[in-house]
């Protein structure tokens, strides 16, 4: 439990916790209807009691003159105006018209969203949209009042959605550095390039306090240390925003920033995103409120309510936490917002219609491609009564006040505001200067045999497949919602670890060769062998163990195999959390955690590479923002604990080798449903025929099914015979995989998620569907595999599949494609993904 006078005296707030009454909630019904008498919400599992929280002063004071306008406005707006402010819509789904029809108070970029459909829009092109979206929302010609929208963008290290911006490192190697003003820094930075292009909004900074890395968004929190999450969280709002004084903050290089996510997104059970936590309301309080203090201190202008749940009950529909203990008792004095179409997960709601989120204290929805349903439910809603028009004009005085404070009534368009249009800004040398500076700071070195400095007048290999690929070194949330699908052309000015080594290598004399196996013409001095993690973000990050997937273990060998020839190895890894690398540890003379470094990676060379004299040119000051796991369970204790980290002057000692486990046993990847020929752990692959009952257990290859109408063979797919290959002589077959316990996909399918299948095709069939059944559902849609010298990776959206009647929320055939007609193809995998080569239509 935190020391609640010392979390105070660090904060700088007086904690005067003072008694105040418990609120209760309001159930309400998803069909519109006449008031009904409200049950209240009453103590018991979910159910927050505010006394025992710490109280808080927001400093934030509303002007006598923004407080008339917004009253008059109050006054003068129609019931569709006020209830267009509390929607927020998202890129991939609205017009600039339909901004205007609805009066929409607020827009978002998702991941994988951008101006004219395409995320990976030049600079120019977002800040042409900006301009149109807010022209379209203070068009008056309808007789509307014309309130300007805000545009809200997830720049969580940097203003990484745009090309050519700085990528700072992602908050978990911030927690390494221990360097709060260089936060503050990193905050002004991101909000001046966010500027450049015109949106006003950052959802950011990201406060969880993961305290079970097997989840899958644990590199957006700084720390599971939740006094070290709170002094940050102060610092990057003030870097963000300006100080709490601020007012009209358009007029300064500054962004309105958003706390996230509210409350204990990073303490579910197991790390399951979007899960549920157990915990008691202390530790809710103590571990995972924390962060909430500081954020209030500096005046955070908006927090983003959290998908996750707590003793069951959905954060998105608490009243007792969002209203009672953020607003009244924390005196949050912003608006709430919630995430994206989390409110359809509350009880009682669906993604069109939900008014409970409203009534528990969110603001504004986050409804991104359902905005229009949810617009229409709350306006008839409003009208019958149902809605109070008190809870109402509430929320909008809230979300008015934040946009007054923005400034964002007097600014005029994106483009004709200050720093507007200054590419040059984006990626600017002062700002790489910054990003770099973290990265040196954010490394932390567990073991160094004395190979370390590197000398730069030697020859230096360096070996790993994520040596020069800036976006696996960058991890998700870079230009894409999981920053998969880009490479090193997406990066303008950017630098990757290995090009960084080379040139400090080079200006030292000596020389570099980079070599992915570990391969070398000649026998270099050292190498550095960098290996890890790829790229993911939310749902694709979550994991059963805490191990790298076995295909991206293949460098531990190419260690082995350089330090048996004598050659002195550096393991460099990148990563978004600690994870059981025992075999790079015993294979390397030196281990170095990058993190995810961002764009700057000369910052890693800076650091590893010394200067002419052989002393270091930079020390390690990183020290471990989390516990280290012994092995693949954190249950078995810590092998680094939290703090750990050394330097060039610390003392070097014997190395003893740690014992090795077969991490290929200990645990499946829940997404990964077939790989390497074989279904996942517990599920079966079948052959089945229409209409006939016929069913075949395919365990073993070469076999029949269907009388011997179809034949199953094995072909190669990444490792020897790491596909399944069909050919049916006609006739309809079905191949499927099949989990006797259901598997509910609805958080899933409510993301941009796409049921993802390799196919490579020598014989395509008459016709094929793809899709999924349940015990009492299915849902299948035509598509086309047209004939192929290579494996695509072909993906259909899970929305599809509910769309065409699958119960995604108990699928025991998550898998399945139906062909008919002579065929010949062959499946390598089947996952859940967004890195689909071919995206099928919903046909």
């Amino acid at each position: 439990m935190l020391d609640w006078t010392r979390v105070g005296s660090t904060i700088g707030l007086a904690l005067a916790i003072t008694a105040c009454t418990a609120t209760t909630d309001e159930g309400l019904s998803t069909s519109v209807a006449q008031p009904q008498p409200q049950p209240a919400e009453v103590a018991g599992k979910g159910i927050a009691n505010p006394e025992i929280w710490p109280a808080y002063e927001y400093p934030v004071a509303v002007p006598a003159e923004d407080r008339t306008m917004i009253a008059d406005l109050l006054s003068r707006m129609t019931l569709e105006e006020k209830i267009g402010q509390l929607v927020q819509a998202d890129l991939c789904c609205v017009t600039p018209e339909d901004v205007k029809t609805y009066n929409l108070g607020s827009i978002l970029v998702g991941g994988n969203s951008g101006p004219n459909g395409n995320d990976l829009s030049p600079a120019p092109d977002w800040l042409e949209a900006a301009d149109a979206f807010y022209l379209a929302s203070v068009d008056k010609s309808d007789g509307g009042l014309g309130i300007p929208i805000v545009w809200g963008t997830d720049a969580v290290h940097g203003h990484a959605n745009i090309i050519g911006a700085t990528v700072f490192p992602h908050n978990i190697g911030l927690g390494a550095m221990r360097d709060p003003d260089l936060v503050e820094k990193i905050g002004a930075v991101t909000a001046k390039e966010i500027r450049v292009t015109g949106q006003e909004w950052t959802f950011a900074p990201t406060v969880a306090v993961p305290q079970d890395f097997r989840w899958g968004r644990a590199y957006e929190g700084y720390s599971s240390d939740p006094e070290l999450v709170a002094s940050y969280v102060g610092a990057m709002v003030r870097g963000l925003q300006g100080p709490p004084s601020n007012d009209n903050l358009l007029a300064g290089p500054y962004v309105i920033a958003s706390t996230k996510h509210f409350l204990a997104d990073g303490g579910t059970d197991n790390g399951v995103d979007q899960g549920d936590s157990s915990i008691s309301e202390e530790d809710l309080r103590d571990i995972h409120g924390a962060p909430y203090g500081p954020a209030i201190a500096e005046g955070v202008s908006t927090v983003m309510v959290s998908f996750s749940s707590w003793q069951g009950k959905k954060m998105t529909g608490n009243k007792s936490l969002v209203t009672g203990v953020l607003k009244d008792r924390m005196d949050f004095g912003g608006f709430v917002v919630s995430d994206w179409n989390a409110h359809g997960q509350v009880a009682g709601c669906t993604n069109e219609s939900c008014p409970q989120a409203l009534m528990a204290g969110v603001d504004m929805y986050m409804a991104p491609d359902t905005w229009k349903p949810i617009y229409n439910d709350l306006l008839a809603r409003a009208k019958s009564g149902e809605l109070p028009m008190s809870r109402v004009d509430e929320a909008v005085t809230k979300i008015l006040e934040v946009k007054a404070r923005l400034g964002l009534f007097e600014a005029g368009k994106p483009s004709a505001r200050p720093y507007s249009g200054e590419y040059e800004l984006l990626g600017a040398p002062e700002h790489r200067a910054v990003a770099r500076e973290a990265v040196r700071k954010s490394l932390v070195l567990l073991k160094n045999q004395g190979v370390l400095p590197l000398k730069p007048g030697g020859r230096l290999l360096v070996a790993g497949e994520g040596a020069d690929d800036i976006a696996r070194q960058s991890g998700g949330w870079t230009l894409s919602w999981q920053g998969t699908g880009i490479d090193n052309s997406h990066f303008p000015g950017a630098t990757s670890i290995w090009s960084g080594l080379k040139q400090a290598v080079e200006a030292g004399g000596g020389s570099a060769q980079m070599s992915p196996d570990g391969s070398f013409t000649t026998r270099p001095d050292a190498a550095v062998v960098v290996f890890g993690e790829t790229p993911y973000a939310e749902f694709q990050g979550d994991r059963a163990v805490l191990a790298l997937d076995p295909e991206l273990t293949g460098p531990y060998e190419t260690m082995r195999k350089l330090k048996a020839q004598g050659i002195p190895v550096v393991a460099l890894m990148i990563t978004g959390r600690p994870l059981y690398v025992n075999p790079a540890l015993n294979a390397s003379d030196a281990f170095v955690v990058a993190w995810l470094p961002g764009s700057e990676g000369g910052g890693i060379a800076d650091v590893l590479v010394g200067n002419d004299a052989g002393s270091p040119r930079h020390d390690f000051v990183g020290k471990l923002p989390a516990d280290w796991p012994r092995t693949v369970d954190m249950a078995d204790g810590a092998l680094f604990k939290f703090g750990d980290g050394l330097s060039y002057s610390s003392p070097q000692t014997a190395y003893t080798a740690l014992p090795e486990l077969d991490a290929t046993q200990l645990g499946g990847d829940s997404r990964l449903w077939f790989s390497a020929g074989a279904p996942a752990a517990r599920w079966s692959l079948l052959v089945n025929g229409e209409g006939t009952g016929e069913q075949t257990r395919v365990t073993t290859v070469p076999a029949e099914a269907l009388g011997g109408r179809v034949r199953v063979t094995a072909e190669n797919f990444v490792v020897q015979e790491g596909a399944r290959r069909f050919s049916i002589d006609g006739g309809t077959a079905s191949v499927a995989l099949r989990n006797f316990e259901p598997v509910d996909i609805d958080r899933e399918t409510n993301a941009d998620i796409l049921l993802l299948a390799t196919i490579k095709v020598w014989d395509a069939p008459d016709s094929a569907m793809l899709g999924a059944m349940g015990p009492d559902s299915e849902g299948l849609a035509t598509v086309t595999l047209p004939e192929s010298s290579r494996w695509v990776r072909y993906g259909i959206p899970l929305k599809c599949l509910r769309t065409k009647g699958a119960d995604v929320t108990s699928l025991t055939e998550p898998f399945m494609l139906t062909t008919t007609g002579k065929a010949d193809y062959a499946i390598g995998e089947v996952r859940l993904g967004t890195d689909a080569e071919v995206v099928l239509p919903c046909s």
